[in-house]
């Protein structure tokens, strides 16, 4: 902008000075031309530069979320991450998912803020699981080595604010069985095909074991139909919501029921309070062949629309197509981007797991 406009002001006194108009005319576009290749050259090393800002930028939030690889030891999966701060894509929200000697680990966290200022924070609190989640053979001790973590980088910030972190930890074993630690983090949803229902004149369904989760006395199974599996616990608690979505002309999708994947007792955030060393997990229950586990941030919950409408994401999951885990993270994507217009005013993260483990984990 400063070269055109000394341009256009030497172009003005060539002009307004004396003389014959063929000379002004001529001395006019030299200086154009002139304006006009300075510009040129400038904005294009200003380019250059910006692509390059974009490489490394884009090199090091590669580094701090990492893409998951599509599956893990009888684990599906899939993620995505939504950053408030334009031209970012992360920022304080963090998940990871790694195999260890113990079963697949996985952890999802919303840093207290959003955006490129709670970077810092969520770096610390993910490097120290992706350490500690192959070290530590309880999963206490990998939550405590994550609040060390984020001790030192509070102390080592200088003039940053307190931070907490919302973690949820999960620990999927081979058999399928689940213990969570749940500090202040939104539980996740479990997302199940629900069970065919019995022709007139079958057997009546085989009973289910008196207690709940449990493999049923295989005495009483009918190997057609399978029982219906509940958590070990029983706390996938809330009222099923069902939805049906075409798949393609010509077919149709059962309707998938939606539960809150509830673990019980929740903790502070880290940050808050110190972790006990002797924290023990809760568990879970089991995770069967096709269930899914939709992880999220609250961000994905308290997105508003125009109208200041909450996004609705327990219906817009039993509305998505569920046969892949990245079709599924795909289509709340963007119904959430279509809901909010594009103007998100809090960091989002997805991480969804299915099992495909061909056993019943009995």
């Amino acid at each position: 902008m400063c070269v055109l406009a000394w341009g256009g002001a030497a172009v003005s006194w060539e002009l307004t000075t004396p003389g014959r108009l063929g000379a002004s005319l001529a001395s006019c576009a030299a200086f154009l031309l002139l304006a006009a290749g300075c510009a040129l050259h400038i904005r294009r090393a200003l380019v250059a530069e910006l692509r390059r800002m974009q490489e490394i930028a884009g090199a090091a939030q590669r580094a701090l979320l990492r893409p998951l690889p599509g599956r893990i030891e009888g684990l599906t999966l899939a993620a995505a991450q939504l950053s408030a701060s334009r031209g970012a894509a992360v920022g304080g929200d963090l998940y990871e998912a790694v195999p260890t000697a113990y079963g697949v680990r996985a952890v999802i966290g919303d840093v207290r803020g959003h955006g490129l200022p709670a970077l810092g924070a969520a770096a610390a609190v993910l490097g120290a699981f992706r350490e500690a989640a192959y070290d530590e053979p309880a999963l206490g001790g990998v939550l405590v080595r994550m609040e060390r973590a984020l001790a030192r980088h509070v102390r080592g910030a200088e003039g940053a604010p307190e931070e907490f972190v919302t973690v949820l930890l999960l620990q999927i074993a081979e058999d399928g069985s689940v213990l969570a630690l749940n500090c202040g983090h939104p539980w996740p949803y479990l997302l199940r095909e629900p069970q065919p229902l019995e022709p007139c004149g079958a057997s009546p369904r085989p009973a289910l074991s008196p207690f709940p989760g449990l493999c049923p006395d295989p005495r009483l199974e009918d190997r057609h139909v399978q029982p219906r599996r509940r958590s070990r616990r029983g706390v996938w608690g809330g009222a099923p919501v069902s939805g049906t979505g075409g798949v393609g002309k010509g077919s149709a999708r059962r309707g998938v029921e939606v539960r809150t994947f509830d673990g019980g007792e929740t903790y502070p955030p880290l940050g808050v309070v110190p972790v006990q060393p002797d924290l023990q997990p809760q568990d879970c229950g089991r995770l069967w062949p096709g269930d899914v586990l939709f992880l999220h941030t609250d961000g994905a919950e308290d997105a508003r629309d125009a109208e200041g409408r909450f996004f609705p994401l327990r219906s817009v999951l039993a509305e998505q197509s569920a046969d892949t885990p990245a079709r599924l993270v795909a289509g709340v994507h963007a119904a959430l981007l279509r809901h909010t217009g594009g103007q998100l005013t809090d960091d989002v993260a997805l991480l969804v797991l299915r099992s495909d483990r061909d056993d019943r984990g009995c």
